[in-house]
């Protein structure tokens, strides 16, 4: 008899796009710059939305970003813009397609000056994650001092979507941080 594996809550109740990103990527600690950008990117797009809708449109986003290659997102002009706000597989916020080329713009530029954007965000966190033990959601805080300064940091660097809530949701994701509860099967794996 196949047993159940216990989980974080959030991740228990919907469909299986969503529990495959919590069991195989949420909190996996990520050292790709192209990976991080698209988090970093994914991240801005939720803002006011739902992870899931992001998650469902992920497949229409690496298509319309050229696979978040921010070298050539970097170069996005009118005609570029104007086709990605017909694309009904993405998000069309005006606001939030310009802001992934100034951060791929940004990125760049923080790329050249730290020699990799993994070398710049992980000396947020000493290069090492942080393992929290938490027993619930409601101890899961939606922003921390570390989050605060990295948001901080990516302002003042011409970067935009990058407040304190969505660097720490973008922390967990890319493994910065590990979230995920005492109780689930992954806290222990990522530990």
């Amino acid at each position: 008899m196949k047993t159940e594996k216990t989980r974080c809550h959030w991740a228990t109740d919907m469909d299986e796009l969503y529990t495959r990103y919590h069991d195989e990527e949420w909190g996996v600690p990520v050292h790709d710059d192209r990976l991080l950008f698209e988090f970093l990117i994914l991240e801005g797009a939720q803002a006011g939305l739902s992870w899931r809708t992001v998650l469902n449109k992920r497949e229409n986003y690496r298509a319309a970003f050229d696979h978040f290659d921010a070298g050539k997102i970097a170069q996005y002009g009118e005609a570029k813009i104007a086709k990605l706000l017909n694309n009904e597989g993405i998000i069309r916020n005006k606001l939030k397609i310009h802001s992934a080329i100034l951060n791929a713009r940004a990125f760049l530029k923080v790329r050249d000056e730290f020699g990799s954007f993994d070398a710049y965000q992980w000396r947020f966190v000493d290069g090492r994650p942080i393992i929290n033990h938490r027993k619930s959601m409601k101890e899961v805080p939606a922003k921390t001092k570390i989050s605060d300064a990295m948001s901080k940091d990516l302002l003042q660097r011409g970067f935009k979507f990058v407040g304190s809530t969505i660097c720490y949701a973008h922390m967990q994701a890319v493994g910065m941080v590990n979230d995920h509860l005492v109780t689930c099967f992954r806290h222990k794996e990522l530990s």
